[in-house]
């Protein structure tokens, strides 16, 4: 009976590590963001240099 009993506690904590693991997300990938800092600093200074072309 005793054993029966340590099977089903192992089952279940299994069972809700398992659920744990599962529900973590993954961190999102570091190239999406360098690319959107990338644009975004490229369109940043094609703006400066616009501005500078018509100011002088």
């Amino acid at each position: 009976m005793m054993g029966a009993g340590m099977n089903r506690l192992e089952q279940a904590a299994r069972v809700s590590m398992s659920g744990l693991q599962e529900a973590e997300t993954p961190p999102p990938p570091r190239s999406s963001h360098f690319s959107l800092r990338l644009g975004t600093v490229a369109l940043l200074a094609a703006l400066a240099l616009t501005a500078a072309w018509q100011l002088t």
